[in-house]
């Protein structure tokens, strides 16, 4: 393994943009990474959803000709700016959503992302919209999904541009959002452990759990980090790259690859450097893939089924984005930009499910 950072040009000492945030810095700011929904706001989405369900078509279909934002199109496209060269996340807050129906909520959370891009298939049954809740997989499986657990879920980036949540229930206890920037942990490692941070940068076997597209292997080789284009991008799931070694053609995890994922894992964890925060029910949170990772912490749930945590999903690909390396064909199918990521398999077909 190279004990010095691969020589790619301009590759920065230190990175210093707003996406380069520490948690303890936006803690105390919420102003910063939280949007309260004005009034006016409410009744822009609300005359949105209103006019899209009564064209009588699947939610799937959104599109932003069909939903027009009136008033809040301004802070759609602001939020845009923010996931790409922004801070990479946004909590917007104040949605009545108790008064409305699920196909309510879910066409003004549709209606938002395809304002932003197109919505992606999250799985190999082409889920457009995606629901996040424990319905007692078992997370020692090497094929279950770890949100469809109540366990804790560890830093990790997910298989498209942008992943959002709409909060529809908290948990009894527990179940928080945790974010930490990318480009925060490369300068912590780039200062204390160099030669760890090189071994990020060459490839490395992610499990796809099961979900394999059609001729692909069931494992991806792609960096945990790449310097493409004047960008860092990380794509990251510690326990998918431990699972990918059961196959005996994944390339095999040596000392130094446990040493940088240690490394990389407790920056992740440090309380100074991620943000954790509780989501409420209409809560909507966007957060880039590129530039941030995300976490869940483990939950206990109600009793009552009617109660549990449940959050709506997207993943969307957006216009103008930032190119990717080759690599992530295997991650996207394509990396053309506006049209590339989720889950597509020979049987995928893409719908939007409200339960």
């Amino acid at each position: 393994m190279a004990a010095l950072l691969p020589t790619f040009d301009h590759l920065p000492d230190y990175f210093t943009g707003a996406s380069a945030w520490q948690g303890h810095q936006l803690r105390g700011t919420p102003d910063k990474w939280i949007y309260t929904l004005t009034n006016d706001d409410i009744k822009s989405l609300e005359a949105a959803a209103t006019h899209y369900l009564s064209l009588g078509r699947d939610i799937g279909e959104i599109s932003p000709e069909d939903f027009p934002l009136a008033s809040f199109a301004s802070h759609a496209l602001s939020l845009k700016q923010t996931l790409l060269s922004g801070i990479g996340f946004e909590v917007i807050r104040g949605l009545p959503i108790d008064e409305y129906s699920k196909e309510f909520a879910s066409a003004i959370f549709c209606g938002i992302g395809c304002h932003l891009g197109s919505a992606r298939s999250q799985n190999a049954q082409g889920h457009i919209l995606g629901h996040v809740r424990d319905i007692g997989a078992d997370a020692n499986d090497p094929n279950s999904r770890i949100y469809q657990t109540n366990q804790r879920q560890t830093f990790h980036t997910d298989s498209a541009d942008v992943v959002a949540l709409m909060c529809l229930n908290t948990a009894q206890q527990g179940g928080d959002s945790l974010l930490v920037s990318a480009e925060t942990i490369y300068n912590k490692m780039k200062a204390k452990r160099p030669d760890l941070l090189a071994v990020l940068f060459y490839p490395i076997a992610t499990d796809r759990r099961g979900e394999i597209p059609d001729g692909e292997k069931p494992f991806m080789e792609i960096p945990i980090l790449s310097w493409y284009e004047n960008h860092l991008t990380v794509f990251y799931q510690r326990q998918y790259i431990e699972s990918a070694q059961r196959f005996d053609e994944a390339i095999p995890l040596t000392s130094h690859h446990i040493a940088a994922l240690d490394m990389f894992d407790e920056l992740a964890n440090d309380p100074d450097l991620h943000l954790s925060m509780s989501l409420e029910p209409g809560d909507m949170q966007f957060v880039y893939n590129h530039s941030q990772l995300h976490d869940r912490t483990g939950f206990i749930d109600w009793p009552d089924q009617s109660k549990r945590r449940h959050m709506m999903r997207l993943w969307l690909s957006l216009a103008g984005d930032r190119p990717l390396p080759e690599c992530f064909t295997q991650r996207y199918g394509s990396i053309e930009i506006g049209n590339r990521g989720g889950i597509v398999t020979a049987n995928t077909v893409l719908h939007a499910p409200l339960d």
